[in-house]
């Protein structure tokens, strides 16, 4: 069990019989009544946000959330396969529960797949992926002064921002939190 007034970013409770992680918290203490913590929540299962009061006395069971690393393997019109490294087991989960996860992992990367009881909520991909560009325009000479970008397509077929000097065959560094392009490779 876990106090509201120990909160801390990233702590998950169990609340109203769902998970939530904490976003933001702020202890506020008025000049005139008692002491509260003021939280913004993220439920886990399905992402929405709400903001909550709580006593700094309240006690939360803590939840427990599991992260299993696994291989992604393939997809397979809607369903998406991975595979435990340590027993080879698979598994496969459907687009809404991966979401837009995998838009910049490629086929045989390691990813977190993370749940609670059981029930998977959440793909967590690497933070950093190296991906080659299919599909670029061209970049001419000079344009590189203005730090213009351009659209390109990765080999995942997911679409990012990139400077005008990388080209098609180049491979880049995108951070899969943001979807931005970081560097070349």
């Amino acid at each position: 069990m876990v106090s509201a007034g120990d909160f801390k970013n990233g702590l998950t409770i169990e609340l109203d019989s769902s998970v939530f992680q904490i976003v933001e918290f702020q202890h506020v203490k008025p000049g005139k009544g008692a002491a509260f913590v003021r939280t913004k929540l993220k439920n886990v299962m399905n992402g929405g946000v709400v903001e909550r009061t709580f006593r700094p006395t309240e006690k939360f069971p803590q939840a427990r959330i599991d992260r299993k690393e696994m291989q992604y393997l393939y997809k397979d019109g809607d369903l998406y396969y991975y595979m435990d490294t340590e027993n080879y087991e698979q598994t496969q989960l459907n687009e809404e529960e991966v979401g837009d996860a995998m838009e910049f992992v490629k086929e045989n990367e390691m990813v977190k797949i993370c749940s609670f009881n059981g029930k998977v909520f959440a793909v967590e991909p690497p933070l950093f992926v190296e991906l080659e560009i299919t599909d670029t325009e061209p970049g001419f000479k000079g344009d590189t002064a203005t730090g213009a970008t351009k659209p390109a397509t990765v080999e995942t077929g997911a679409q990012v921002s990139v400077p005008l000097f990388v080209n098609q065959g180049d491979k880049i560094k995108i951070d899969t939190r943001t979807g931005e392009y970081l560097s070349r490779v």
